[in-house]
């Protein structure tokens, strides 16, 4: 069992206020939500995989494409390590996202590591939504840094209420959603968040709400683990793009179109119905 400073299952009461924000916004930032301990502790062994198994491992910066510098991607750490594991599985982020969104409870979609490396260049605009075949809006991504994150390490910034806006919902992460979406969310008025995060503070974002992050200009990695949670009863849409496609062949390849997408790497982390 986790030591009380290691503390990931715990209530972390949220505000009526908090709640419409985030549902205003599509998004919210939670300070001293994860103690600067838990964050160290299960940091360690994420950091560990991470540098592991990185797939940019030997890739100088200069030859790498726009989507190679902005970030070491990872995901599904928890299926390799109990630590991790334990820390995807903790109730309390998984709560706030159930109460953020609404839902009843919710089950992880998958983890995903990002670690902005040192003179790691800029993260285009996106919606985390392109990539997933869900039925529904009800999606939402914990972004975790394991650090504190000043803007000189690239923190995500957000396009408040752009989980609204359609256009763009065709681009996947690129140089062309960077110019489409930078040009369309200025006409449209939108107000981009840009923010540090201090240690310990954890931002919780829609699916379709617009989100990038700048370079890394520091010496040091920015460290940030992802958790993606869906609705408890989120059921499979039919694939959009070949993106969609390959993760619905990666996580719910015996879901049906229509069913709720219920599989052994999609279980219910926290549900109101099994208290």
């Amino acid at each position: 069992m986790p030591s009380p400073a290691h503390d990931i299952d715990s209530h972390y009461p949220l505000s009526a206020d908090q709640i419409a924000r985030y549902r205003d916004l599509g998004f919210i930032k939670l300070k001293n939500v994860l103690s600067p301990e838990a964050l160290a502790f299960y940091g360690e062994r994420i950091t560990a995989l991470t540098l592991d198994l990185n797939p940019r491992k030997g890739m100088p910066m200069e030859g790498r494409t726009t989507y190679d510098k902005a970030f070491i991607q990872v995901g599904n750490l928890w299926l390799r390590s109990h630590r991790v594991r334990e820390f995807v599985m903790g109730k309390r982020l998984a709560r706030i996202a159930a109460e953020l969104m609404g839902t009843t409870g919710v089950r992880i979609w998958h983890d995903q590591a990002l670690y902005k490396e040192a003179g790691g260049g800029f993260t285009p605009w996106h919606a985390d939504q392109f990539y997933w075949p869900m039925a529904t809006p009800h999606s939402c991504t914990a972004w975790i840094p394991l650090q504190a994150t000043p803007l000189e390490m690239g923190p995500v910034a957000f396009a408040a209420r752009s989980q609204h806006y359609d256009v763009g919902r065709d681009l996947a992460i690129s140089d062309e959603s960077e110019k489409a979406m930078t040009k369309a969310l200025a006409a449209g008025g939108y107000d981009v968040t840009y923010e540090p995060f201090d240690l310990g503070e954890i931002s919780f974002h829609m699916g379709w709400t617009f989100h990038r992050a700048q370079d890394n200009t520091t010496d040091q990695p920015r460290k940030v683990m992802t958790i993606i949670y869906m609705d408890e009863d989120m059921r499979l849409a039919k694939p959009r793009n070949n993106a969609q496609e390959n993760d619905r062949k990666a996580w719910c390849v015996d879901t049906a179109i229509g069913e709720v997408m219920d599989s052994p790497i999609t279980p219910v982390i926290w549900s109101s119905r099994t208290k």
